[in-house]
């Protein structure tokens, strides 16, 4: 079964959300695909918030990657100024 993790995240006041967007999908997203993400979604939800949809092959895949992925996450902290607000994660149990 497919496994989806939504997380969400807001940027830091006075931070340029475009620039941190285009850093974003130039080399956080990236580095997702190369640990067996199928895809990846950034939603913008506001001005200064956005909600990052992954998805996996299955469970195993993802929690795998669960170091790496945190190392991904520290990056996106401290040098793209974003901070994780929230997560949400399980198997996909239908779809259209």
């Amino acid at each position: 079964m497919p496994y989806v993790t939504i997380t969400t995240w807001e940027v830091g006041d006075g931070t340029d959300y475009d620039a941190t967007m285009r850093n974003i999908r130039d080399k956080r997203l990236p580095a997702l695909r190369e640990l067996g993400a199928s895809s990846v979604k950034i939603v913008r939800t506001s001005d200064r918030t956005t909600a990052a949809i992954t998805e996996w092959p299955d469970k195993v895949t993802r929690d795998t990657a669960e170091a790496a992925i945190e190392a991904v996450r520290a990056k996106v902290h401290s040098e793209d100024l974003i901070r994780m607000t929230g997560e949400m994660k399980g198997e996909v149990v239908a779809e259209v």
